[in-house]
């Protein structure tokens, strides 16, 4: 008879799926010596960012472009010349 808690020896391990992947420093990290603090958002992969539509009515008020509240972000960007 077995004990109680002994293992009946069919159980088998299941590898799990972090020791599957590879772990190794991706080819953009190797390349230079910068922490990312010192890089200050360098690779940050956010591609080009527009203005937000705030900031566009701002430019228009400043512009005194007539219509700007009920205008949306286009129609801004268009009216400030952007």
């Amino acid at each position: 008879m077995r004990s109680p808690g002994a293992s009946s020896g069919s159980s088998r391990t299941v590898p799990s799926a972090t020791s599957r992947r590879s772990r190794s420093a991706s080819r953009t990290s190797t390349r230079d010596a910068k922490s990312a603090s010192q890089r200050g958002g360098e690779r940050s992969h956010r591609g080009p960012v527009s203005p937000t539509r705030d900031q566009l009515y701002e430019e228009a008020k400043r512009k005194n472009v007539e219509g700007r509240s009920s205008m949306n972000k286009e129609e801004l960007r268009k009216a400030v010349g952007r």
